[in-house]
C-alpha cells in the first residue's frame, strides 16, 4: 500500500487492492510503511536491483514467503542448512523441548497457521532445582481486571463486537498465580553488567530487536516461544497474571531497560521498565492481544544476587486509560483487525518480605536453624541499608524513557503546565492531541513517534523554539467538563475545536490560541505526495531533508512559528 492509500482506507475511504479493511484500526497503531508490506523494502530501500538468486527467491516465494524463509536462514546464503532449520525440527518432533502442543497447534479452522503459533517448552533453562541453603522470597500477585466501560467500544454497548471474540478478557478476572516462591539468584538478571556502575546510566535487559526497518512480529500466534537467558525470569514473574505472556511485543520498543538509582558497599537498587503483553485466547477462538502501556517498578538486590531485599513490578494506573486490545477476525496477517484502548485499575507484583534461606547452617555444615513445617520463613533482623549515592526516581523514569523511545529526548510536559512555561518563557506551544498515549504500549503513536519526532533537525527546533505536550482526547474532554477551572477548560476548549480523528498535531499561543494544526491524516496523504502535486506551498518539501516525512514535519514547525511568533506577547 501506498501511504496516500491507506489515509483514504483509514478514512473510510474503501479497501485496497486484496487487503480487507481493517475496522476500527487505527492508524498510529498501524507500523510504518516498510512493515506494511515488505516489497517496499526491496522497492525502495535497494538503489541496485535484486541479484539474480534475491530476484528468484522473491518470484518463488512471494514477499511474505521470502520473509519467513530470511528468517530461517541466518548466514544469509539463501540455502537452509540442517543447523537452521533444527529450530523448526525442535518444535515439530516436539524434541528436545518436549512441546506440550504440536509446531503447528491452530485446528483445521485455521489454513494459515503461523510458524510462531507453538506452544511453550515444559520446563525453560536456568530454572534448576532450589538449593535449600540459598535464600528464596515469595511474591504475590494483586489483580484487579480491566474496566469494561472504559473500553471506547463500551459507549454504543459493544455494537459489532461477538462476544466471543472478548471471552478471553472477560475471564480475565484474577491472577492466573496468586503467589509463587523464587530463588535470589533468579533475579541476577536484573544486575547492571560488568562494570557498569553510574546511577541513571541505562542498559538493556532484553535488547529490543525491531526498529522501523526491521518488520513487526506476527498477530497471529496463540503461545508464546520458549523463553531463553534473561528472559526467563521476565517470563515467569508476567505468568504469575495470565498463561501466555510474551517477553518481546509485536511492535517496537520491544524489551526490558533499567538503570541504578541507589548504591551501597553491598547493594544495588535498580529501577526497570518492561514492554510485554499477553495473547488471552485459545484456539478454535482467534487471538486477542492485551498489552498494558508498561510494566515499571524496582528491586534492591546484593550485588552478588544472593540477598533479594525488596521488589516490586506494576503496570502505572496515573493515567485514564493504560492499556491497548486488538482482537482478529480471521486467520491470517491479513484478517479484520479490531483496536480498542481501556483502563486496567492494578496489576501488581510485590515481595512480600525479603529473601531468607529455609535452612541455617553452622560452619561445618551442620544444620542448626530451619523452616517449619508450616511453611512460615526464619526470622531475620536486616541491618539498614546504608546509600552512598542516589537517584531520584522521577529522573531515572526519564532516563530509562528516553532509551526506550527518543523523541522523549524533548520534553513533554503535562498540559496545563506547558502553558504556564510558554508564559513564563514566551513560547509557543507544540501539542499533539490523541486517544492513546504517546510514550508507551497502551495505545502507541509508533508511526509518529518512530519517524518525524525522533529525528535531528525536528528534536533540536522542538528543544529550541517550543513547549511540547501530548494529551489523550479523553482527558481534554474530562477538562472541558469541569466548571471548577474556567482557564483550563478553554485551553481544553480550544484544542477540542481544532481535533479531528485520529491525531492531531498543534501549534498554539501560550493563551491556548491555536494558530496552526495539522491532522495525521492528512500529514500521511501529503507526504507520499510528489512535490510537484501539493498545490499548497505550506507543506512543500524541503531539499535540505531526504525524508518526506521529516521535511514536511519541519515545514509545518516553521509555519506555526511565522503565524505565532509575531502574536506572541512582547
Amino acid at each position: 500500500w501506498g501511504r496516500a492509500d491507506l489515509g483514504r482506507l483509514l478514512r473510510g475511504g474503501g479497501s485496497i487492492g486484496p487487503r480487507p479493511q481493517n475496522s476500527g484500526r487505527r492508524w498510529w497503531e498501524l507500523p510504518p510503511l516498510p512493515l506494511w508490506d515488505p516489497s517496499w523494502v526491496f522497492t525502495w530501500c535497494s538503489v541496485e536491483p535484486l541479484p539474480p538468486k534475491q530476484e528468484s527467491a522473491l518470484k518463488s516465494l512471494g514477499t511474505e514467503g521470502l520473509f519467513l524463509f530470511s528468517s530461517l536462514d541466518t548466514d544469509r546464503d539463501l540455502y537452509i542448512s540442517p543447523e537452521e532449520f533444527k529450530p523448526i525440527a525442535e518444535k515439530l518432533t516436539g524434541r528436545p523441548n518436549k512441546l506440550t502442543h504440536s509446531y503447528c497447534s491452530l485446528p483445521p479452522r485455521f489454513p494459515d497457521c503461523s510458524l510462531e503459533s507453538s506452544a511453550p517448552a515444559a520446563s525453560y533453562e536456568e530454572e534448576l532445582p532450589l538449593d535449600p541453603s540459598e535464600e528464596t522470597l515469595t511474591i504475590e500477585a494483586r489483580f484487579q481486571p480491566l474496566i469494561p466501560e472504559s473500553m471506547t467500544k463500551s459507549k454504543d454497548g459493544f455494537l459489532g463486537v461477538s462476544r466471543l471474540a472478548l471471552s478471553g478478557l472477560r475471564n480475565w478476572t484474577t491472577a492466573a498465580l496468586p503467589s509463587a516462591v523464587f530463588a535470589a539468584r533468579h533475579f541476577r538478571p536484573f544486575l547492571p553488567p560488568r562494570g557498569q556502575v553510574e546511577l541513571g546510566e541505562p542498559w538493556w535487559i532484553i535488547p529490543s530487536e525491531l526498529s522501523v526497518f526491521t518488520g513487526y512480529l506476527s498477530n497471529n500466534r496463540f503461545y508464546p516461544p520458549p523463553p531463553k537467558g534473561k528472559e526467563v525470569i521476565i517470563h515467569r514473574l508476567l505468568s504469575m497474571f495470565h498463561p501466555r505472556p510474551f517477553v518481546k511485543t509485536r511492535f517496537a520498543p520491544q524489551g526490558a531497560v533499567a538503570c541504578l538509582t541507589a548504591i551501597s558497599d553491598f547493594y544495588y537498587t535498580v529501577m526497570f521498565r518492561i514492554h510485554a503483553e499477553f495473547q488471552l485466547s485459545e484456539p478454535p477462538d482467534f487471538p486477542f492481544w492485551f498489552s498494558p502501556g508498561q510494566f515499571t517498578g524496582h528491586i534492591i538486590l546484593s550485588k552478588d544476587a544472593t540477598h533479594v531485599r525488596d521488589f516490586r513490578l506494576f503496570v502505572p494506573n496515573h493515567r485514564s486509560l493504560n492499556v491497548d486490545m486488538e482482537w482478529l477476525y480471521g486467520a491470517s496477517e491479513n484478517s479484520n483487525m479490531e483496536v480498542d484502548i481501556g483502563y486496567i485499575p492494578q496489576m501488581e507484583l510485590e515481595a512480600v518480605g525479603p529473601s531468607v534461606p529455609s535452612v541455617i547452617l553452622d560452619e561445618e555444615g551442620n544444620v542448626i536453624d530451619s523452616r517449619p513445617p508450616s511453611g512460615e520463613p526464619l526470622q531475620f533482623v536486616f541491618e539498614e541499608i546504608k546509600w552512598q549515592q542516589e537517584l531520584s526516581w522521577e529522573e531515572a523514569a526519564r532516563r530509562l524513557e528516553v532509551a526506550m523511545y527518543p523523541f522523549k529526548k524533548v520534553a513533554y510536559l503535562p498540559f496545563t503546565e506547558a502553558f504556564d512555561q510558554a508564559k513564563a518563557k514566551n513560547k509557543l506551544v507544540h501539542s499533539i492531541l490523541l486517544w492513546g498515549a504517546l510514550d508507551d504500549q497502551s495505545c502507541s503513536g509508533r508511526t509518529l513517534r518512530e519517524t518525524v519526532l525522533e529525528s535531528s533537525p525536528i528534536l533540536a527546533l522542538l528543544n529550541e523554539s517550543f513547549i511540547s505536550t501530548w494529551s489523550l482526547v479523553r482527558e481534554l474532554e474530562d477538562m472541558q467538563n469541569n466548571q471548577e477551572n474556567p482557564s483550563h477548560k478553554k485551553l481544553a476548549d480550544l484544542h477540542l475545536e481544532k481535533y479531528s480523528f485520529p491525531v492531531e498535531m498543534m501549534i498554539c499561543l501560550p493563551n491556548g490560541t491555536v494558530v496552526h494544526h495539522i491532522n495525521a491524516n492528512y500529514f500521511l496523504d501529503i507526504t507520499s505526495m510528489k512535490p510537484e502535486d501539493i498545490e499548497n506551498n505550506v507543506f512543500s518539501f524541503s531539499s535540505t531533508f531526504e525524508d518526506p516525512s521529516t521535511a514536511t514535519y519541519m515545514q509545518f514547525l516553521k509555519e506555526g512559528l511565522r503565524r505565532g511568533l509575531p502574536l506572541l506577547q512582547p
